[in-house]
């Protein structure tokens, strides 16, 4: 138990912890404003740009709702593929953003192309065996 904790505490200090709860509050609070964007400015814009209604009452009905008056005996059954093609366009500009956002920071990550190192040099038995190899090939000629 008492490696599990200072494991724990390793991890917790380093960064990782504090750098993913960070992440998690900043990623809620981002895909927030993104819901809003797409759902206060983009789909507006569409749909008055296709015949002026709100995409996110886009529906096939497959069971019309069964009503006894003015009371519901059995809702409406329908797929609403207006939310759904506006959750569609939130993911994307989530997406989009995230992966420039990435994209970024491993730029910013990326060491420096550096010259390459010279070679180390040779020892110098090596040199000295490479001199008699090349005396004896050019006795053997």
């Amino acid at each position: 138990m008492a490696k599990l904790w200072s494991e724990f505490k390793e991890f917790a200090v380093k960064g990782n912890f504090f750098d993913m709860a960070v992440g998690v509050v900043i990623g809620g609070a981002f895909g927030k404003i993104v819901t809003s964007m797409v759902n206060d400015v983009i789909m507006p814009c569409v749909g008055a740009l296709i015949g002026g209604f709100d995409f996110t009452k886009l529906k096939v009905i497959l069971h019309h709702a069964v009503m006894q008056g003015e009371e519901v005996v059995k809702p409406e059954v329908a797929l609403n593929y207006g939310n759904f093609i506006q959750e569609i366009v939130n993911f994307l500009i989530i997406a989009w953003c995230i992966f420039m956002v990435v994209k970024g920071i491993n730029k910013l990550r990326k060491p420096k192309e550096e010259a390459p190192a010279a070679p180390a040099p040779k020892p110098d038995d090596v040199v000295l065996l490479e001199e008699i190899r090349d005396l004896l090939k050019e006795q053997n000629k």
